[in-house]
């Protein structure tokens, strides 16, 4: 992986981050007077775990090709590879978190 490529996936990452937090922060406002129905928390929640999503799905395709070559070259190294690309699901999971909040 070159520099450009690095800097590049770090800053999307930094800004999925960014726009996820807003994203959950945007579902865990209750408005005074707003009813259970009103529709903003769920467009937040979906928004959060959207995002979410897609940023888990671009970081596992790095490592995951990364990982792959790592035991081509070396197969006693399984656990490590399988560790770190799992990894990125636990973001899924915190994105999922303002859906049963």
């Amino acid at each position: 992986m070159n520099t450009n490529t690095l800097k590049t996936s770090l800053r999307t990452l930094i800004l999925l981050a960014a726009i996820t937090m807003v994203a959950q922060g945007a579902a865990a406002i209750d408005p005074a007077g707003a009813s259970d129905g009103d529709g903003y928390t769920a467009i937040g929640a979906g928004i959060a775990l959207g995002l979410a999503a897609i940023g888990a799905g671009l970081s596992q395709a790095a490592i995951g090709s990364a990982a792959v070559g790592m035991l081509a070259e070396d197969g006693s190294k399984f656990g490590p590879a399988l560790i770190f690309t799992a990894l990125p699901e636990s973001i899924v999971i915190l994105g999922a978190l303002p859906l049963f909040l």
